[in-house]
């Protein structure tokens, strides 16, 4: 939905009532759009950030766990005088 700004002047509270219920709201000046409405997302709490920070560190973790070593993880692209094959 288009609506420009001098007639969203008189219509904010419903602009906003429609922004947050997922339509998109584009305010516009002289024909081009100027501003898009959206809503905030709500923060979370500190419990389910910290949920969510161990299971990304356990997820770490796990995927750096498979023994492989990094620094000889392209060896079998030399030969053993060091030089590419």
């Amino acid at each position: 939905m288009r609506v420009s700004v001098t007639d969203a002047k008189g219509q904010l509270t419903e602009l906003v009532r429609r922004a947050e219920a997922g339509d998109e709201v584009i305010l516009t000046r002289h024909g081009h759009a100027a501003v898009r409405l959206v809503p905030i997302t709500a923060a979370r709490d500190g419990k389910t950030r910290r949920a969510l920070m161990q299971a990304m560190q356990a997820s770490a973790a796990a995927k750096a766990a498979d023994d492989t070593d990094a620094a000889r993880s392209q060896d079998f692209l030399y030969g053993d005088d060091g030089l590419p094959q």
